[in-house]
């Protein structure tokens, strides 16, 4: 019996130890994870999924790390992040154009592929960066245009049941920065399908180009940041409210409220986890003295050690 139960254990080909966090998100901010594994299949996810289990450690899943908020004491569980890059037109010659695409997939390579095909419909995430599975779990939007728009179909695992599932797009419950795979982190996005419509490559190339001159011009890029921190409330702007309660600009430790757009913040070196979450904290509490109204965290917290 003891035999069995040692043959039956997962080896986790490739598993870290003691990885820096700030390495591998776009703040530059987060301690060490006690373990990290690169999932480049669905398979390895699986396998990484399930050795956690077996060792009775919580498991995080990493996308482009563009959406994340690392604790400064770190993660004392795994850290999975999807490697899985695969993207490829599902079929290229009928009129109704779909991309597979798998869940570690660059946003930006997306739209590439849509841009060099004359495909319509992603072109407001044009420069977001982060994965296909973090755009799909929260609902990325922008210029008027969301993941829901375009996703057919998304394959996930289910953790606790231990099987890949396939969920059509009334199954994802998309809502304003929000799906079912937000609201259940045991389901876990594998892959999706994406369907875009037919367009002409000037057109599409033209209005990528607009949204990213418009990036350049009034997003601060030059900085580390995790994008937009705050969702926008029915009927305003975040970045208003926060400018408005004359936070913009407003610093604490190396962290600062972005002097070119109020709903970001920036590390401006050697920033702390905490320094932005005081940040937020400031923002939430002057914007609900001046408006009456709450802000809602946008980015993904990994505020604690477990």
């Amino acid at each position: 019996m003891k035999n069995d139960k040692a043959k039956s254990k997962t080896i986790l080909t490739g598993l870290e130890k003691n990885v820096s966090l700030a390495e591998h998100t776009s703040f530059k901010i987060g301690g060490k994870a006690k373990y990290f594994f690169a999932a480049k299949t669905k398979s390895s996810l699986i396998k990484a999924a399930e050795w956690a289990k077996q060792n009775g450690l919580p498991f995080f899943i990493l996308g482009g790390g563009s959406n994340i908020l690392a604790g400064d004491k770190g993660y004392g569980g795994l850290v999975i992040e999807m490697k899985n890059v695969k993207l490829k037109m599902k079929n290229d010659n009928q009129k109704c154009k779909m991309i597979s695409v798998e869940a570690g997939a660059s946003l930006a390579k997306v739209v590439q592929l849509a841009s060099e095909k004359g495909l319509a419909g992603l072109e407001w995430a044009a420069g977001i960066p982060g994965s296909v599975g973090g755009a799909i779990r929260g609902n990325t939007s922008a210029f008027g245009g969301e993941m829901a728009d375009a996703v057919q179909e998304v394959e996930a695992y289910d953790s606790l049941a231990g099987q890949v599932k396939v969920f059509s797009k009334d199954e994802c419950l998309f809502a304003y920065k929000d799906s079912i795979f937000k609201k259940k982190p045991n389901l876990i996005v594998v892959s999706a399908v994406l369907e875009l419509r037919p367009g002409s490559k000037q057109a599409v190339g033209q209005k990528i180009k607009e949204y990213l001159e418009y990036r350049r011009a009034r997003h601060p890029l030059g900085l580390p940041s995790a994008g937009c921190i705050f969702k926008n409330p029915p009927g305003y702007r975040a970045a208003e409210l926060i400018e408005g309660a004359g936070l913009k600009g407003a610093s604490i430790g190396g962290a600062q409220i972005s002097e070119k757009h109020a709903n970001f913040i920036v590390n401006r070196g050697q920033a702390k986890a905490t320094d932005v979450l005081d940040l937020i904290a400031l923002a939430k509490q002057k914007v609900k003295a001046r408006y009456g109204l709450k802000l809602e965290e946008e980015i993904q917290m990994m505020n604690f050690k477990v």
